[in-house]
């Protein structure tokens, strides 16, 4: 915030993020430090900061959001990504209106195929969704990942479903229309979890659940559970309230296209894997190719229950512990 022609605050405006602390050093030498406030670093430069100006802040997270608030009134605001030790901010692209769209679009498009390739709780899920359908056909036991009938088109519901499902909770919490503490959000998403993996070894063994049948339904009721956790990940930037709807938009965007490139990735590798395994056993190394898939994915599903269920244990007792 320019507090005047030469005099700016540094205040952090999330509680749940680091605490401030003396930047002198990183600051222009044209500038210095002034007495401190409780929330706020302040700070003074002659001559005035300018649009070729460069801060280079201490900062141990991934990145943040900077909402400048001029003398003019006027307040923009950018998203800058740090290293985990510092973070560096141009002052050319906060001094620029808000409405840069195709700057905003694209930072935050990059966050979102970050989170869902990072946010290794959500990766799972999706891993764990392609496990359930790849599950045995009951109408062909022989059946896997690649083979079933109608596979694409359960494919194409269940992600829909799981899309929506999280699009609609995202939305209304990074609007402000509902509000979940995180921590029994990230507890359910580790059951989440554990609970798709279960679906999944059953269907390997003949048991045929209602999850199996209709994973779509599944899909769309833990989504909503997701969604809560990928608008934390988003409100915890500090959004100017002028971009949310933009940022909401490509933010969920890029969720949905590093979504996809799991999926087909996956695919790409499971169909690859499986050609691998039908050349195998044409030379009397395996029995049967789909023997093997079903192997694979049966011990895929016990690897995701197992992380899942760590996770799980490890989140519980944040419920009492703040």
């Amino acid at each position: 915030t320019a507090e005047s022609e030469f005099g700016y605050s540094l205040s952090i405006v999330d509680a749940k993020v680091p605490p401030l602390f003396n930047i002198d050093n990183v600051l222009p030498e044209r500038c210095s430090g002034l007495t401190p406030t409780a929330s706020s670093y302040r700070f003074s430069c002659n001559p005035a900061l300018s649009s070729d100006d460069t801060l280079l802040f201490p900062w141990p997270l991934a990145g943040v959001v900077l909402v400048a608030n001029w003398r003019d009134g006027s307040s923009h605001s950018s998203y800058f990504r740090g290293d985990g030790v510092f973070v560096e901010v141009s002052l050319a692209e906060v001094r620029a209106p808000s409405a840069a769209l195709g700057r905003l679009a694209l930072r935050y498009f990059e966050l979102g195929i970050e989170h869902i390739m990072f946010g290794f709780d959500h990766l799972l899920f999706v891993v764990g969704l392609m496990l359930l359908l790849g599950g045995a056909n009951p109408a062909n036991s022989g059946s896997t990942l690649l083979h079933g009938k109608n596979k694409t088109a359960r494919y194409l519901k269940t992600i829909t479903a799981f899309t929506l499902a999280h699009s609609v909770t995202l939305a209304a919490a990074s609007l402000g229309l509902v509000s979940i503490p995180i921590a029994p959000v990230e507890i359910l998403i580790a059951l989440s979890i554990v609970l798709l993996a279960r679906e999944a070894l059953l269907a390997q063994r003949g048991h045929f659940s209602l999850s199996y049948h209709y994973p779509w339904v599944l899909a769309f009721l833990f989504g909503l559970i997701h969604g809560f956790g990928f608008a934390s990940a988003l409100g915890n930037l500090g959004l100017n309230p002028g971009d949310v709807p933009a940022a909401l938009l490509f933010f969920n965007l890029g969720v949905e296209a590093g979504q996809l490139a799991i999926i087909l990735v996956s695919l790409t590798l499971a169909r690859a894997l499986y050609a691998s395994a039908g050349r195998l056993s044409t030379i009397g190394v395996l029995t049967s190719p789909s023997g093997a898939a079903m192997t694979s994915i049966s011990a895929l599903s016990y690897l995701l229950g197992g992380v899942a269920t760590y996770w799980l244990i490890e989140r519980l007792p944040s419920l009492w512990i703040q």
